[in-house]
């Protein structure tokens, strides 16, 4: 088994754009890719768990999410880098395309896409890390056993510091570098 880096897209990986729903307008934070790149050398597995609700909400098709996926991978291909793996989660209880107007176990903060990555990819996620621009990315990647640690852009330059009442296990950074340099100190 090994550890991994199990990142949000939006406000972690790329910028905020509100619902994702032209690749014109997919952004790279300018340090994302390095920062991946050196989770990858340091034998992190980088796997990217996101919540798509755009897609309940009729407002992208899932194969889209397949899109964006598949330009962001080669992106970081070309950086030198690997993602390893991308799970969505498409539902949200107030949906307007039904079969997606669900409750699950996938959604963050449920720690479902966790657990299913770390039984797909045979990760250890009490040596893993989480990290998201959102409280819950970090609830989820805590709850599934892995460490978090929030990220001061997306959400995460707008969001009080606090945490949830009784979240612990995590730790703040700046940006995705920071959370990256932080990550290999611990390792």
């Amino acid at each position: 088994m090994r550890p991994a880096v199990l990142l949000d897209r939006d406000g972690t990986i790329i910028e905020e754009a509100g619902y994702l729903e032209r690749l014109e307008r997919l952004r790279f934070f300018p340090f994302a890719v390095d920062a991946i790149r050196l989770l990858n050398r340091a034998g992190f597995a980088v796997v990217v768990i996101t919540n798509q609700a755009g897609i309940a909400r009729g407002i992208v098709e899932e194969a889209f999410v397949a899109e964006v996926s598949q330009a962001m991978a080669a992106r970081v291909a070309r950086g030198g880098g690997r993602i390893d793996a991308f799970y969505h989660c498409p539902h949200h209880p107030q949906g307007i395309v039904e079969r997606f107007r669900v409750i699950c176990e996938c959604r963050k903060p449920a720690p479902g896409l966790f657990r299913q990555a770390a039984s797909e990819l045979d990760l250890d996620l009490a040596r893993s890390f989480a990290v998201g621009d959102r409280w819950h990315d970090l609830q989820a990647g805590v709850a599934a056993g892995a460490r978090g640690v929030l990220v001061r852009t997306g959400y995460g330059a707008r969001l009080e510091q606090t945490p949830p009442a009784g979240f612990s296990g995590y730790a703040v950074a700046d940006n995705l570098a920071g959370a990256a340099a932080w990550i290999l100190g611990q390792a």
